[in-house]
């Protein structure tokens, strides 16, 4: 399964056949890697360089290291996107307008997807949430609940890629603009919109009307954009 190295930079390589074979499907999370003497022996290298490439794995987060029992292809953590997109959205000074038109593409094409493949059950948490959300006693706990719906939204599309990258994005909407959340709750709220917007949504899901539900989406972020073009962030 591994080849021998050669000269170079020794542990991206040995970084590179274990990526390999992550993406071939030989290697799959949660299987457990050889021991480092077994893998030195394999690529004929050191365990030094084995060690070497255990660490920049685990940085990268494929990997982790489980104290008396071994490494292992992590289970997925989307810190893996999460860090260097927000590091490369920093040294390009992204703005949060950026972020809602990422968001915006995501998630109005997610409603569609979600109105034909939301099963049962993620329809009957949709319908709840939208309840808890009407029924909000706080700000705080509205902000929590519209987090929770566009979530279980992403979720209901079945779509892997879709899911992660929302989670990436949302991550970095909240760890760069601080109350982001609060302050367009807040002012979609004042104007009496925020309820009405998610209801309509959810409504086409639950009617599994796509065209009907990327409408409702598309207007959903129109209004958090007029939201924040008065607001400063």
């Amino acid at each position: 399964m591994f080849r021998e190295v050669v000269p170079g930079r020794i542990y991206q390589q040995i970084n590179k056949q274990i990526q390999e074979l992550i993406l071939n499907g030989t290697l799959k999370k949660g299987d457990k890697l050889p021991p480092e003497r077994q893998l030195a022996e394999a690529f004929n290298v050191s365990r030094a360089s084995v060690r070497e490439s255990f660490r920049s794995l685990e940085i990268m987060g494929l990997i982790e290291s489980r104290p008396g029992e071994g490494n292992f292809i992590t289970n997925y953590n989307n810190a893996i996107i999460f860090e260097p997109l927000s590091i490369m959205f920093k040294l390009n000074n992204g703005s949060f307008s950026d972020i809602l038109e990422i968001r915006t593409i995501l998630e109005v094409q997610a409603a569609g997807l979600a109105a034909e493949r939301i099963a049962t059950d993620q329809l009957q948490r949709l319908l709840s949430l939208m309840e808890e959300l009407e029924n909000s006693p706080s700000e705080e706990a509205s902000v929590e609940t519209d987090k929770q719906i566009h979530y279980l939204i992403a979720e209901a599309t079945g779509n892997f890629l879709i899911i992660t990258m929302l989670e990436a994005i949302s991550s970095l909407m909240t760890s760069f603009i601080a109350n982001a959340r609060l302050i367009i709750a807040k002012n979609i709220s004042e104007q009496g919109r925020l309820i009405k917007i998610h209801k309509d949504v959810v409504t086409a899901i639950a009617q599994k009307n796509p065209r009907l539900a990327q409408d409702a989406m598309r207007r959903h972020f129109y209004s958090v954009l007029e939201s924040i073009e008065n607001e400063e962030m």
